[in-house]
């Protein structure tokens, strides 16, 4: 998420339920699933080969479980900049993805943007963003609820807007908007639907229903994470917050050094749970609550080390919700995480 760079002088509960569509639709590229994937070290075939994708029944390359958070980051640049600009510094403390309809090569997703939910605790306030991800027909494929903490000049040091001004990319608050292909998004307000296409699919998953029992372990994975992923992460998904990538202002704004970024880690433990699948697009919720950071120091690299396990199962819909734990230097960094996913 990006930062305001004003000090907080509004009551931001009197904006819940600000909403706005954008005129613009967010067109799926084929390279920029590779770049994500890639950035997200899932190596899922159906996210590199079109015939693997096609032999799971899919037109083309399928996006991996997070890369719609890329189109969000585009997205709420409207709201951080404006609505929420009172804070100094946006962290990420809670993420869930509803899927309902796969995100493949070429889709046009168009995007509704809503502040959903305002809470304080312990003086600071807790912002709740809710993207909505339509197909071009209406049809909602994805959900994103995206929970932050907005800190102001009292949580921070004083020197951080100045430093962020000094190293942060120029052009980010006056790059214009895309032309609107007239006529082709609809406007907000019009009728949706969830798409039911996720629900109804038969999913190919090399692991079966009857397989498995609760309480199942996932093989376990190990992830080796540098500052050069930090930066190439946040290049590729549009996450440009220096507390990932440069140490002065992570440390201004209150860290022991640099920090992944909470996305980047929730898109390796996607693909952790998708790896184990084996069709990407069996997946049908996604949520993760952030305990702890993974600081990644410039002399050493990180690690992160995922686990999981089988919490339960539904016969009659064949589906299964599967806990995952992540560790980084005998931490843990999800504080709860689930996956709900679809069986063969």
């Amino acid at each position: 998420m990006e930062e305001g760079l004003v000090e907080a002088t509004f009551d931001v509960a009197g904006l819940v339920g600000h909403h706005y569509r954008l005129d613009d639709y967010y067109e799926v590229g084929r390279e920029k699933i590779r770049e994500y994937a890639r950035a997200v070290q899932d190596f899922h075939p159906a996210h590199w080969s079109e015939d693997a994708a096609q032999g799971l029944g899919y037109a083309g390359l399928i996006a991996p479980t997070t890369f719609i958070s890329t189109a969000a980051m585009l997205a709420n640049r409207k709201l951080l900049q404006t609505v929420l600009e009172g804070y100094d510094v946006i962290v990420q403390t809670d993420q869930v993805f509803e899927m309902y309809k796969p995100v493949e090569t070429g889709e046009r997703l168009v995007s509704d943007v809503e502040l959903s939910s305002v809470r304080r605790i312990g003086g600071k306030d807790l912002l709740t963003i809710t993207n909505t991800f339509s197909d071009m027909a209406g049809d909602i494929m994805q959900v994103m609820h995206t929970t932050v903490v907005g800190l102001t000049g009292d949580d921070v040091n004083a020197d951080i807007s100045a430093t962020i001004d000094r190293v942060m990319m120029t052009g980010l608050e006056s790059t214009p908007a895309a032309a609107a292909d007239a006529g082709r998004v609809p406007e907000p307000g019009d009728a949706t639907r969830f798409s039911p296409v996720s629900r109804l699919r038969t999913p190919l998953t090399s692991v079966r229903f009857e397989d498995l029992a609760v309480g199942d372990e996932l093989p376990p994975r190990t992830v080796t994470l540098t500052r050069g992923d930090l930066v190439n992460y946040a290049g590729v998904s549009g996450d440009v917050n220096p507390i990932h990538w440069h140490a002065e202002i992570a440390t201004l704004a209150g860290l022991p050094d640099v920090i992944a970024h909470g996305m980047l880690t929730m898109g390796l433990g996607a693909g952790f749970v998708t790896g184990w699948l084996g069709d990407p697009g069996a997946m049908l919720r996604y949520g993760v609550r952030l305990s702890n950071y993974t600081v990644i120091e410039a002399a050493t690299a990180g690690v992160v080390e995922f686990t999981g396990r089988v919490k339960s199962l539904d016969p009659e819909t064949r589906t299964a919700v599967v806990v995952i734990v992540a560790k980084a230097a005998g931490r843990k960094i999800f504080g709860l995480a689930t996956a709900d996913v679809r069986l063969a």
